[in-house]
C-alpha cells in the first residue's frame, strides 16, 4: 500500500509541436485536495495486482485452500439429480449424442460441463429426467461434471481478494472479502451442482477484476495510456464480458456496467484538452471499441459455431427452428421437390407462422360440434399429412367420359393450381375432405371462428363446403412465378373457403387430450395474416418426370442459423411466465425472504438459502451507500465542499462504481414478467458484498476522524469476531446445502421466517436414526421398518397407508409401470392436515375448528394417489412418467412416424411452440427450473395419453 503521503511524479508528454505538454511534479496527501491538470484522478495508487508483496500470495493461496475443502466436501453427495441438473446434465447428453436442442441460455457453460463429463468417460447415455434419479448404478461420472462449477467457485475466492486490493483495499479487508464468498452458502450450494450460476459469477467476477485494474491504469493519468499493462487489462476486459455473456444473457448487465464506465471515462477524456488531443480522444474511442465490443462479439459468435459444430443430429429442440435450418442437421434435410403444383398433386401443406406444424387429420372426430374427423396442426413428418389436390371437376377424357375418383387429375397431364383457383384437398388415409361449415370449434369458441373437419368417406364426391380458393400472398412469394400459381416453398397463400368466406388459420392453442395436444386449426373470418398464411413443403406427382423444374430450402448458412437461434432464444426466454412452485420476485431477494428447494430424499434436503450473516449486512451495505449519495447531493446543492475533500471523492466514485455494478444486476429483473428464482441475484449479491468491504476499508484504513486507522488491532478484531459470526451461521445452515443429516428440532430452531419453507418435518428427530440407513449399491438408503416415519422427500399430502398415517419408511422409488404379477387391489386418496409447526393433526379435531372458523387452510402440497398390491406393497404409479417424445413415439396412436425415406410425399420434421400450458398445482417438492426447459419440455406437443 502507498504511505499517506506520496510523492508522484508526472513525466513529460511532448505535444505534436514539440513543445512539453505536461511537466510537473505533485504530492498527494489524501483528504487534501490536489487538483491535477490532466484526465489522472486525484488519490489513486498503483495498484497493480502483479506486485503484491509475497505475504498477500501466501493468504491468498491459504484462502484458496480453505475455498477448496468448503466447495469440494461432500461433493458426491448426494448421488443423484438435484434441481437444473435435469436440464444442464441433459444438455450435456445431448452435445455427446450432436442431438440439437433449444435452450434459452448461450452454450459457453454447458460446453465446458460437457467437456467435463466426456474427458471423464461419459457417453451421454444418461437422460437427467427427474429430479432424484439416481447416478450410481448407471454409473455417471457425476462428481467430474460437478467438478467444473466447483472449481469456477473455487476460483471466486482469489478473484474478490485480488479485485479488492486492485481497488486499494488492505490486505486484512481483501481477506475478509474473500471469505465471506467461501462461506456464504447459497453461493456454496451453487457451485456444488451441474447448475450455470457458478460459471456465470466466476465470469462476472473475473470481468470486475480485469476492468478494476484497468480503471486503476486508467486513473493513473496519460503516462500510462497504452502501455502494455493498460492493453492487458483492457483485453481481458472484454474477454471477460464475452465470456460472462456466453454463459448466460446476464452477461448483458455486465456489459452494461462496464459500458456505462466507459462512456463516463471518454466523457472525462473529452475533457481534457491539456493532453487529449482529437487524435488522441480517437484512439482511446477505437481501442474500446475493439477491446469491448468487437473482441465479446467475436467470442460470443465463435461459441455459437462450437455450438453447431456439436449439434448436427436432429434433437428434440429443433422444433423451434425454421424449415431452412431444421433442412442443415443430419437426415432433416430433403431431397429436392417439384417446383410446381399442379391438381392430382400429393402434397404436405405448412403452417407459414407457430414454427410450421403440418395440416393434419387422423381417424378420431371432435367430442362436440359436428361430430367429424378431427384437423389439427402436428409437428412430425406423418403419412396422415398428405392431402391430394383436386379440382371441383372430374376430368373427361377423349371421349367425353368423366374420369372417377380423387387421384384422376394424377394420370393426365398437369394441369397447374394458380392465383384463384378453387380447390379440394382429399385425405388419403382416411378418404375424408378438408371440410368446414357454420359450427363453432370444440375449444376456441368465438363468433369468427368456425370449425375445420375432415368430412365425408370413400366413393363421396364431397359437397361445397369442401371448396377452397388460393390466394397467393404476393408479398410474401419468393419469384415472379410464385406469386402466379402455386409453387413448393416459394408460394405463401392462404385457403378462403368458397361458402362461408372464411380463411384456414390456426394460432397457439393446443386441444385437450381427445385430441392429442396438437394445435387447433379453425376457419377464422378475418384472421390475422401470418396465421392464415400456409405454403407447400413435399410435392410429387406422376406427370412431373425427373426433368421437372426442382426446388428446395436453401441454406441458411452460419450468420442466417446463428441470428435465428437468438430470435427463437429470446421469444422463448419471454415466454416463461408460467408460474413456479419456487419462483421468486426482486423485492424478495436482498431481503432473503425464500430459497428454492433443490432435492429432498432418505430424510435428507437440499435448500437454496443464503447465509443471512452476509446476506444481510451486503444489503445494508448497499442502502448506507445510497443514503450518504443522497445527503451528498443534498450537501453539494446547498454549497457545502465535500467533494474537495479526496477522500470523500474516492469513496464515492469507488464504492458508487460497484455500487452501480449491484444496480445494473439487480433492477432489471423487475422489467421481466418471466419465472425468477433467488438464484438471479448472486451476481448481484457478488457486487453487494464488494461493496460492504470498501465500505470497511474506507472506514477502517482511509478516514482518520473515526480513530481506527493508526489501532489496526482493533479493526483486525472487528474482522475476526465478524468472519467467526458469519461462519458460524454458515454451519448452521450446513446441512441444507451439503445435504446432509440434520435433526428436527435444530431445523426448527434456526427457521427464521415463516417464508424459509423448508420442511423441517423432512428429517428425522435424533441424529441416531441415520446410521440405521443400509447403503445399496444404487445409492439408496432403506431404513429398517420399526422406524417412525418422520418427514422424508418432499412429498404430497395424500401419501398415506390404509390407516391415516404418514410414511416414509420407504425410500421413493422410479415411477414405472406396474410390474407383471401385480395386483392392484385399490387406489386410497387421505389428506392429512398439520399445524404451522408441521405437526399432524386429528381430521376431527380440524373439523371442528373449522365449524367454529377457528381455522384456515392453506394447500402446501398436492394430493398423490397410492397404489397398494395384495401383499400392502407401494406399487409406483405410471401416470406420473413423462412419455417418450414423439420423435420415438407418435403422438396420435393412429399416426405413426416412419422413415423419411419410405415415403416419397412425407414432410420434414418439425414442431410446434405454444404458450399455453396446463396449470399444475404448487406443491413442496423439488421441481427444475422452467428457465433452462428445452423446447419440448415446455413449449412443444406432449406425447399421446392413453
Amino acid at each position: 500500500m502507498a504511505s499517506v503521503k506520496q510523492l508522484k511524479t508526472i513525466p513529460i508528454e511532448k505535444s505534436p509541436s514539440g513543445t512539453s505538454a505536461t511537466d510537473r511534479s505533485e504530492s498527494i496527501t489524501p483528504g487534501k485536495n490536489t487538483k491535477r491538470k490532466d484526465y489522472g484522478s486525484e488519490g489513486v495508487t498503483d495498484n497493480d495486482i502483479f506486485l503484491l508483496p509475497s505475504s498477500d500470495f501466501q493468504l491468498l493461496g491459504v484462502l484458496t485452500a480453505i475455498a477448496t475443502v468448503v466447495r469440494l466436501f461432500r461433493i458426491y453427495q448426494p448421488s443423484s439429480v438435484v434441481f437444473d441438473e435435469v436440464h444442464f446434465g441433459g444438455f450435456a447428453s445431448k452435445y455427446i449424442k450432436g442431438r440439437f436442442f433449444m435452450d434459452v441460455h448461450p452454450p459457453l457453460a454447458k460446453l465446458l460441463i460437457t467437456l467435463a463429463g466426456w474427458l471423464a468417460g461419459y457417453d451421454g447415455d444418461f437422460d437427467f429426467k427427474d429430479i432424484g434419479k439416481d447416478y450410481l448404478e448407471p454409473g455417471v461420472p457425476y462428481v467430474a461434471m460437478r467438478m467444473l462449477p466447483a472449481v469456477l467457485g473455487i476460483a471466486t475466492i482469489p478473484t474478490m481478494f485480488l479485485t479488492l486490493k486492485a481497488l486499494g483495499c488492505r490486505t486484512m479487508t481483501a481477506a475478509m472479502g474473500a471469505s465471506l464468498l467461501i462461506f456464504e452458502n447459497a453461493l456454496v450450494t451453487q457451485s456444488r451442482l451441474i447448475l450455470l450460476d457458478s460459471p456465470l459469477i466466476f465470469c462476472t467476477a473475473f470481468t470486475a477484476l480485469a476492468f478494476t485494474c484497468f480503471t486503476n491504469q486508467h486513473e493513473l493519468g496519460p503516462s500510462r495510456a497504452f502501455d502494455a499493462t493498460w492493453w492487458f487489462w483492457l483485453v481481458l476486459t472484454g474477454l471477460g464480458l464475452g465470456a460472462t455473456v456466453s454463459v448466460k444473457w446476464v452477461g448483458l448487465f455486465t456489459i452494461a456496467w462496464v459500458g456505462s464506465l466507459t462512456i463516463l471515462q471518454l466523457w472525462v477524456l473529452l475533457g481534457d484538452t491539456t493532453t487529449v488531443t482529437p487524435r488522441k480522444w480517437f484512439k482511446h474511442f477505437f481501442a474500446r471499441v475493439f477491446c469491448l465490443i468487437i473482441i465479446p462479439i467475436a467470442v460470443y459468435v465463435g461459441l455459437f459455431a462450437i455450438h453447431f459444430i456439436c449439434l448436427v443430429n436432429p434433437g428434440d429442440g429443433d422444433g423451434f427452428m425454421s424449415s431452412e435450418f431444421q433442412a442443415t442437421l443430419n437426415s432433416k434435410g430433403m431431397q429436392d421437390v417439384p417446383a410446381d403444383v399442379a391438381f392430382g398433386s400429393e402434397i404436405s401443406i405448412r403452417h407459414h407462422n407457430t414454427q410450421g406444424g403440418y395440416l393434419h387429420s387422423h381417424a378420431h372426430m371432435y367430442p362436440g360440434g359436428s361430430n367429424q374427423q378431427q384437423i389439427t396442426l402436428y409437428p412430425h413428418k406423418d403419412e396422415n399429412n398428405v392431402w391430394i389436390v383436386e379440382n371441383t371437376t372430374q376430368p373427361l377424357t377423349a371421349d367425353n367420359v368423366t374420369i372417377p375418383g380423387p387421384r384422376a387429375w394424377s394420370n393426365i397431364s398437369t394441369t397447374y393450381v394458380k392465383d384463384g383457383d378453387t380447390i379440394k384437398l382429399y385425405h388419403i388415409t382416411t378418404d375424408r375432405r378438408l371440410h368446414s361449415h357454420d359450427v363453432r370449434p370444440p375449444v376456441t369458441e368465438a363468433d369468427w371462428q368456425n370449425e375445420v373437419s375432415a368430412y365425408g368417406y370413400e366413393g363421396f364426391e364431397g359437397d361445397a363446403n369442401d371448396y377452397f380458393r388460393v390466394e397467393i400472398v404476393k408479398s410474401m412469394s419468393d419469384g415472379a412465378e410464385a406469386k402466379t400459381r402455386l409453387r413448393t416453398i416459394q408460394t405463401k397463400f392462404k385457403l378462403v373457403h368458397v361458402m362461408t368466406g372464411c380463411v384456414l388459420f390456426s394460432h397457439k392453442v393446443k386441444l385437450p387430450d381427445w385430441g392429442f395436444e396438437q394445435q387447433e386449426v379453425t376457419c377464422a373470418k378475418g384472421g390475422t395474416l401470418p396465421n392464415s398464411v400456409w405454403y407447400v413443403e413435399q410435392n410429387f406427382h406422376p406427370m412431373l418426370g425427373p426433368e421437372a423444374e426442382k426446388v428446395n430450402y436453401r441454406n441458411p448458412g452460419f450468420l442466417g442459423k446463428f441470428w435465428e437461434l437468438q430470435r427463437v432464444m429470446w421469444t422463448t426466454n419471454a415466454g416463461l411466465v408460467e408460474s413456479h412452485a419456487w419462483d421468486s420476485r426482486p423485492p424478495s431477494w436482498p431481503v432473503l425472504s425464500r430459497g428454492i428447494n433443490f432435492w429432498g430424499k432418505d430424510h435428507r434436503q437440499i435448500y437454496l438459502l443464503g447465509n443471512p450473516a452476509i446476506w444481510y449486512p451486503s444489503t445494508i451495505a448497499i442502502a448506507v451507500y445510497v443514503v450518504f449519495k443522497g445527503l451528498s447531493v443534498l450537501r453539494w446543492q446547498r454549497g457545502f465542499q465535500d467533494y474537495n475533500n479526496v477522500n470523500f471523492k474516492r469513496f464515492d466514485y469507488e464504492l458508487g462504481t460497484t455500487v452501480l455494478g449491484w444496480a445494473f444486476h439487480y433492477f432489471p429483473f423487475y422489467l421481466m414478467a418471466r419465472q425468477l428464482f433467488l438464484h438471479h441475484y448472486l451476481p448481484a449479491l457478488y457486487f453487494a458484498i464488494m461493496a460492504l468491504c470498501q465500505i470497511y476499508d474506507f472506514g477502517a484504513n482511509r478516514i482518520a476522524t473515526l480513530g481506527l486507522k493508526n489501532r489496526p488491532e482493533i479493526s483486525g478484531a472487528f474482522i475476526a469476531l465478524f468472519l467467526a459470526f458469519a461462519i458460524g451461521t454458515f454451519t448452521l445452515y450446513a446441512p441444507l446445502t451439503y445435504g446432509n443429516a440434520w435433526t428436527q428440532d435444530a431445523c426448527r430452531a434456526v427457521k427464521l421466517f415463516d417464508t424459509w419453507d423448508f420442511d423441517c418435518n423432512t428429517f428425522y428427530t435424533d441424529y441416531s436414526q441415520y446410521s440405521l440407513q443400509a447403503p445399496q449399491a444404487s445409492g439408496k438408503a432403506t431404513e429398517p421398518p420399526s422406524l417412525p416415519p418422520q418427514g422424508g422427500m418432499p412429498k404430497a399430502a395424500g401419501g398415506a397407508d390404509s390407516a391415516g398415517k404418514n410414511d416414509d419408511r420407504v425410500t421413493p422409488q422410479p415411477a414405472g409401470a406396474v410390474s407383471e404379477g401385480q395386483l392392484v387391489l385399490g387406489r386410497e386418496e387421505n389428506v392429512e392436515y398439520r399445524d404451522q409447526d408441521g405437526n399432524l393433526l386429528d381430521a376431527a379435531e380440524v373439523s371442528s375448528l373449522a365449524e367454529e372458523g377457528k381455522v384456515t387452510f392453506k394447500t402446501k402440497y398436492e394430493t398423490r394417489t397410492r397404489l397398494v398390491d395384495t401383499d400392502g406393497n407401494e406399487i409406483p404409479d405410471s401416470r406420473g412418467v413423462a412419455p417418450k417424445h414423439p420423435d420415438v413415439e407418435g403422438q396420435n396412436p393412429d399416426t405413426k412416424g416412419i422413415p423419411e425415406t419410405q415415403g416419397k410425399s412425407q414432410p420434414a420434421d418439425a414442431k410446434i411452440n405454444y404458450i399455453g400450458s396446463e396449470n399444475r398445482e404448487q406443491d413442496g417438492k423439488p421441481k427444475p427450473g422452467s428457465e433452462a426447459n428445452e423446447a419440448t419440455g415446455r413449449s412443444n406437443f406432449s406425447s399421446v395419453r392413453a
